[in-house]
């Protein structure tokens, strides 16, 4: 059902996942060190997850390579910024 909702709407939903990377790394771009860097990953790990999937969906191995790639560097960087790992 998610699936199906998913191809209906895919532009749309591509759409939103890449301007929240676009403003995610805007914000870091402006802000820098006093950037709050949990809340950029969660957002970047988020549309990673959201474009993975629309890649998966439409069978686009290498789109989908990029955005799991995202999702681990998202993973490695939510880690990071909880202070879980220096």
């Amino acid at each position: 059902m998610i699936n199906l909702f998913i191809r209906n709407n895919l532009k749309l939903i591509e759409l939103v996942a890449v301007v929240l990377r676009i403003g995610s790394f805007s914000l870091v771009s402006w802000l820098g060190p006093h950037s709050p860097f949990m809340v950029v990953w969660a957002i970047n790990s988020f549309d990673a997850v959201v474009l993975s999937w629309c890649a998966i969906l439409k069978k686009d191995v290498a789109y989908t390579l990029l955005n799991v790639f995202w999702v681990i560097i998202g993973v490695i960087g939510i880690v990071r910024a909880s202070g879980v790992v220096g």
